[in-house]
């Protein structure tokens, strides 16, 4: 079994060399191909033929192909996180609309509408769990890392709804979320997230209280 190292620093941030121009189309050209293809089954010479990139270039930026997978769930997670967090808050201040913003953020990503470039083949850190199945791999610990920050953010905002215990509601929630990408993805259907939204509606309520007529819920 590999050895990994067991430092715990956070593997989201702080790890990338200075961005180039020809480093940034290669993380870029990489992700889209790991995520639409696999992360095992694409291999350098199809990231290169399709970057235009040559491998001693790629090499000056990376050791390995390891070293490039890391990059491009690095690029994927800021991107993510970013594009999610942004359109929660397009729902306005009230913490429970931002939450089922959540879902209907979720409904455009699988309709293949919020990353066009890339259209929907599933969560790239799902994917990347699934082939790199050691816990200690480090592209399994950054799939585990981003899926943290998820629920740290709907921590956050069950915090500001008054839960009682926001830890544990967050976690329902991105349970509900997780089922819906997953039943999306394999059995293709889009219209899960709005069946997931009903279902955390119902967990709010039940855990909220109802809206208040001011609608601060």
């Amino acid at each position: 079994m590999p050895k990994y190292a067991k430092s715990r620093q956070n593997s989201l941030i702080g790890f990338e060399n200075m961005a180039t121009p020809r480093r940034d189309e290669l993380v870029e050209t990489a992700l889209k191909l790991f995520y639409t293809g696999g992360f095992n089954a694409t291999g350098i010479d199809k990231i290169l033929g399709e970057s235009g990139v040559a491998k001693m270039t790629l090499y000056n930026h990376f050791r390995s192909k390891d070293e490039l997978i890391l990059a491009a769930l690095r690029r994927r997670d800021e991107k993510f996180r970013n594009w999610l967090m942004g359109e929660m808050r397009k729902a306005g201040p009230a913490p429970r609309a931002q939450i089922l913003a959540m879902f209907d953020a979720l409904e455009d990503w699988f309709e293949g509408n919020a990353f066009k470039e890339f259209g929907f083949f599933g969560c790239a850190f799902i994917n990347a769990a699934s082939e790199f199945g050691d816990q200690k791999h480090p592209a399994h610990r950054l799939a585990a890392e981003h899926k943290q920050s998820v629920v740290d953010h709907l921590e956050q905002i069950c915090r500001k709804a008054g839960a009682t215990a926001p830890l544990e509601l967050a976690e329902q929630l991105a349970l509900i979320k997780e089922g819906a990408i997953a039943t999306a993805h394999v059995r293709g259907m889009p219209g899960a997230a709005q069946t997931a939204k009903l279902v955390a509606a119902a967990l709010m309520d039940a855990t909220l209280g109802p809206v208040t007529s001011a609608g601060h819920l």
